[in-house]
């Protein structure tokens, strides 16, 4: 908005020459981040209050880490007040005319409100199972596919009305699966090794990346500051991937497919990070508000889709291992105990309890340590994936 605005009093008042400021993405970038982190500063204690007067309260499972019962009536569903800051930071930093922003928007905004309605039944109507599996699955895969679909024609595009041209080519055609090679998934630290995916391959590899990531940072969210952090080391370095392949000419120089219009991802990076150093602000142990699924969900959903549009899923993983480990965790956990129990008559378990985090803390780390290590492991995972920009 506001860069639309600077345009226009260029047009009107040429003499005012320090409005072109607004034309550089990366100064547009540090002010997103600095106006998510003054929102989220701002109004957080006021969205504590009114969570507390709510009486949304963090409901604690009996059968958990005993230390964590102390926990129990934190204000919750505190990711609104992240949802608040990068909506509104994006909003006014960002070039309107980009599809490419609005469709991460959308997934985050769309993923928040599944969570919003999970964490409602949760703890103000007192259902334990909040919305069920099956119910949260469906919509998440409706705005996962809806996305990906969208997405595997606009990457080679630069308008909607060509999408939609590309879309209706496509059906005519008897779906046929071809792709351009921009399209393709990228292996990281090889410099022309890509693999075709064409257009279900994507489709498919898109919603998985965009679903799993959103379920992985919702499995990470168990501790204070635990999930946040990597949320905003991560989501910093994708902005870094996203400048790169919107720049025709670092991307030819560093042999990255060029996307015209990604760049401006790197406003809504800087958002995140903003909102989300602000609520950690907040959300540092002993935390005084938890996110709850409709921060968790949305975010990671940001997070996948950011690196669809970059190219860089497996980069994601990699930057991400702290939420590849924790979802692991779960599904090796819940597969080995039916799969024992079926066979022996006793379920087992590989840890000691899932997610992760949870095993480090029945071993005898502090909760302290097990969010400070996570963090540096994410630190050094992202050094990596950011090493791949030139080790290639």
């Amino acid at each position: 908005m506001l860069l639309s605005l600077s345009q226009w009093l260029l047009g009107l008042y040429p003499e005012w020459g320090f409005l072109r400021v607004f034309q550089y993405l990366t100064f547009r970038a540090v002010m997103s981040a600095m106006t998510a982190m003054t929102i989220g500063l701002t109004f957080g204690p006021w969205v504590i209050r009114k969570l507390t007067q709510l009486k949304i309260g963090q409901p604690v499972r009996a059968y958990g880490v005993e230390s964590h019962l102390k926990k129990h009536g934190t204000p919750t569903m505190g990711g609104v007040l992240i949802l608040i800051g990068i909506g509104t930071a994006t909003l006014l930093w960002f070039d309107w005319s980009n599809r490419f922003v609005w469709v991460v928007m959308l997934v985050t905004f769309g993923f928040g409100a599944i969570g919003w309605v999970d964490d409602w039944r949760k703890v103000v109507h007192k259902n334990p199972e909040g919305m069920s599996s099956k119910e949260k699955f469906f919509w998440q895969s409706v705005i996962g596919l809806v996305a990906a679909l969208y997405l595997a024609f606009s990457v080679s595009e630069t308008t909607n009305l060509r999408v939609l041209e590309l879309f209706i080519r496509w059906v005519q055609s008897g779906f046929s699966n071809d792709l351009p090679p921009k399209a393709d998934l990228m292996l990281p630290f090889f410099k022309t090794v890509s693999y075709p995916l064409g257009v279900f391959g994507f489709i498919v590899s898109t919603y998985f990346v965009i679903v799993g990531a959103s379920n992985a940072v919702n499995f990470t969210d168990g501790l204070d500051g635990l999930a946040i952090m990597p949320v905003v080391l991560v989501g910093s370095a994708l902005g870094i991937f996203a400048y790169i392949v919107g720049s025709s000419v670092y991307s030819k120089y560093l042999l990255f497919p060029y996307i015209p219009g990604a760049g401006e991802l790197l406003i809504f990076c800087g958002a995140l990070a903003g909102a989300g150093l602000a609520f950690l602000w907040f959300n540092a142990h002993p935390a005084h508000v938890f996110m709850g699924d409709v921060g968790a969900l949305s975010l990671g959903g940001a997070l996948g889709t950011i690196a669809v549009i970059t190219r860089q899923e497996i980069v994601l993983g990699i930057m991400g291992g702290v939420f590849v480990a924790e979802v692991l965790s779960v599904m090796l956990q819940v597969a080995w105990f039916k799969y024992t129990k079926k066979k022996t008559g006793e379920g087992r378990r590989i840890f000691k309890m899932a997610p992760l985090h949870h095993h480090f803390e029945k071993s005898g780390w502090t909760e302290t340590q097990v969010v400070i290590r996570f963090w540096i492991i994410t630190m050094l995972l992202c050094l990596v994936g950011l090493a791949s920009l030139k080790l290639r």
